[in-house]
């Protein structure tokens, strides 16, 4: 398995929008970049509050367990988390697996991202999970940087991929919240 280079990424992973790396004074930075895509965090937003007491389950998600927003920044309360979507849309190859890290200058101050692998053949905006592991309130600046997507190539292609099993997430168009097949 090898990790794809910038050149391998532009040609062969479908992103759109696509933005080349580039100097954007201010800005937490995206695009292409070595050997990976630094994607955009969105506009729309879903803050976790507690104010409803509401219980988190994958099975039975109360959607009341957020706060939406949509705005140029958003701030997360502390030790706290909010989802969001990414600016891109993303077709991921069949022989292609793709892991997210959170950059490092959000890193740096506390806000760790998650996302779990997208698979060979997934397809959509990427919905993403923002803790903020701190004291204080921490923003989150829409349009900009929030994390990098790196991308392997298998050395064999898969026998059945995240399209052929109907995965849930499966074309999704923006934040998507969490549910647990015949109960979404």
């Amino acid at each position: 398995m090898g990790l794809l280079a910038d050149w391998q990424i532009r040609k062969d992973i479908k992103i759109k929008p696509f933005a080349e790396e580039g100097k954007r004074p201010g800005v937490v930075s995206y695009g292409l970049t070595s050997y990976g895509y630094d994607v955009r965090v969105g506009r729309k937003f879903k803050v976790f509050t507690n104010l409803y007491g509401a219980i988190i389950d994958p099975k039975q998600f109360a959607e009341n367990a957020f706060v939406p927003i949509e705005a140029d920044s958003c701030v997360i309360p502390p030790n706290s988390f909010a989802l969001a979507e990414t600016v891109e849309y993303f077709e991921i190859p069949r022989d292609v697996l793709a892991i997210c890290l959170g950059k490092s200058t959000y890193a740096r101050c506390g806000i760790i991202v998650n996302v779990t692998p997208l698979e060979p053949e997934w397809r959509g905006k990427i919905t993403i999970e923002i803790s903020n592991t701190t004291p204080l309130p921490a923003r989150i600046y829409a349009n900009e940087g929030i994390a990098q997507i790196l991308f392997f190539r298998a050395e064999a292609v898969c026998e059945k991929s995240y399209a052929d099993k109907k995965g849930k997430y499966q074309d999704q168009t923006g934040l998507t919240l969490p549910f647990v097949d015949g109960k979404g």
